[in-house]
């Protein structure tokens, strides 16, 4: 057997899921329009400089939903999956995830956006297995702003990985192959375990190394 790994955000989506979703929070009126932009819009440079303060921003952006009740966050999240996640569904990106499967290979997204966000979403991909950011609980379930365990964010990816594989007897060594698809040089050290690091609609920075490195570069989306 071989192992896929897919990152989400830019990889199979051609946007963003955290930073839309904290957009859909200012558009439906739960978070001020101004300041919450302004720090959102930050919060995202810094990810793309690989500077990200991760837990602060956890904190920040669970903070605009996190005392609301599980129906009414229910409901908000499927409206987010219908009116900005569907219509960004791509049929290329649908093929590769089913090709992978189709060849026999354990398929899983390993991602640095939260699992409250991304649960459906992988779920729409047909993918079972998630690797994401878990949000810390407490009393009644409610999600406190602060992160639970490893997150899955440059070298946790790998950490999360290789936990998830023990957890089944496995490790990285066991399979023939290991597929990784990112397009972010946040994923460096997860590329660099890969047999097979495919820089997917690649940032700039991502496309030079890989480049430079020989690895396949892929361009699922225009």
């Amino acid at each position: 057997m071989n192992l896929c790994l897919f990152d989400l955000d830019h990889t199979l989506l051609p946007l963003d899921s955290d930073h839309e979703w904290g957009e859909f929070m200012v558009r439906i009126g739960w978070a001020d329009e101004a300041e919450f932009r302004r720090r959102n819009d930050e919060f995202y440079r810094q990810y793309q400089e690989g500077v990200l303060d991760l837990p602060a921003y956890i904190d920040f952006a669970t903070g605009v939903w996190r005392h609301r009740a599980p129906d009414e966050l229910d409901a908000v999240r499927r409206q987010f999956m219908d009116s900005v996640i569907r219509p960004a569904l791509q049929a290329q990106a649908l093929d590769l995830v089913r090709r992978h499967q189709q060849q026999g290979d354990l398929v899983a997204v390993v991602t640095a956006t939260n699992e409250f966000v991304t649960a459906p979403i992988v779920e729409a991909f047909g993918v079972p297995h998630l690797l994401a950011v878990q949000l810390h609980r407490g009393e009644g379930g409610r999600v406190t702003g602060r992160i639970d365990g490893v997150p899955t964010f440059r070298e946790g990816k790998v950490a999360r990985v290789e936990q998830w594989l023990a957890d089944q007897g496995r490790t990285l060594a066991d399979f023939g192959r290991v597929s990784f698809y990112s397009d972010s040089l946040n994923d460096l050290p997860l590329l660099e375990r890969a047999t097979d690091p495919v820089a997917t609609n690649p940032s700039p920075p991502l496309e030079a190394l890989a480049r430079s490195r020989g690895w396949r570069i892929l361009k699922l989306f225009a």
